[in-house]
């Protein structure tokens, strides 16, 4: 059963989304602020984090900061700000998905539905870790069930959206992709931060490449590709 945490410090809202998840068949636990959410990720190991941005003690962007560099849940902010400086920033700090409040319960479960599909905690036998595939792209290596990227060896710490961009595009080097082909095939549905979202995530990939930052390129008036040199 995938698990779902809410996290928001006003408790009609907290529980309303607990009580809509749970219909759905998700486990849920409730956390009322950042601090008992992020103790709450280290023993309940969600997959999906529902995240309310402004609370007590710590706030929805802490949150998003202390479960950097770590394997980490998918997040899926909620505020009542409406600015695209709020929205780029939460993105910008590793969250996946924002919806602004009030906001519509069945499209935040549409949205959640798609996030648990790839975010969370795996557990993998022997023979699935004998079994996955794996893609390549120059010396870039992402091994699809357990979701771990390489380079040499060494682990990359990609949110689940930026893994799921990055496959994407090493699946099908040099194709070019438009950046409304990849919010759709990426966050399956018309993101309310638009376009810019995946320039916050291509900006967020090529940062953690490195100096292989050069495997995502742009296309400038279009898009976006790989390609195997760097």
């Amino acid at each position: 059963m995938t698990k779902i945490l809410v996290v928001d410090d006003e408790s009609s809202i907290r529980e309303a989304v607990a009580y809509a998840l749970r219909r759905e068949g998700y486990e849920v636990e409730t956390a009322a602020d950042g601090q008992e959410a992020l103790d709450k990720v280290e023993t309940f190991r969600p997959a999906v984090i529902v995240l309310d941005v402004m609370m007590p003690r710590v706030n929805g962007y802490d949150v998003c900061r202390k479960l950097d560099g770590r394997p980490r849940p998918a997040i899926m902010l909620l505020t009542v700000k409406d600015d695209i400086v709020d929205k780029v920033l939460g993105l910008e700090l590793g969250a996946d998905d924002y919806m602004t409040k009030p906001f519509d319960m069945r499209e935040l479960l549409a949205r959640v539905k798609a996030l648990s599909r790839r975010g969370g905690y795996v557990e993998q036998t022997q023979q699935e870790q004998e079994q996955q595939e794996v893609l390549r792209l120059g010396e870039l290596s992402a091994e699809l069930f357990s979701r771990a990227v390489s380079i040499q060896g060494e682990l990359l710490d990609l949110t689940p959206k930026e893994f799921d961009l990055l496959v994407l595009l090493m699946r099908n080097p040099e194709r070019v992709y438009s950046r409304e082909v990849l919010l759709e095939k990426v966050w399956d549905m018309d993101f309310a931060g638009g376009t810019r979202t995946v320039d916050i995530h291509v900006q967020r990939l090529r940062k953690k490449l490195g100096s292989h930052h050069g495997l995502i390129q742009t296309v400038y008036g279009i898009g976006y590709k790989s390609t195997g040199t760097p």
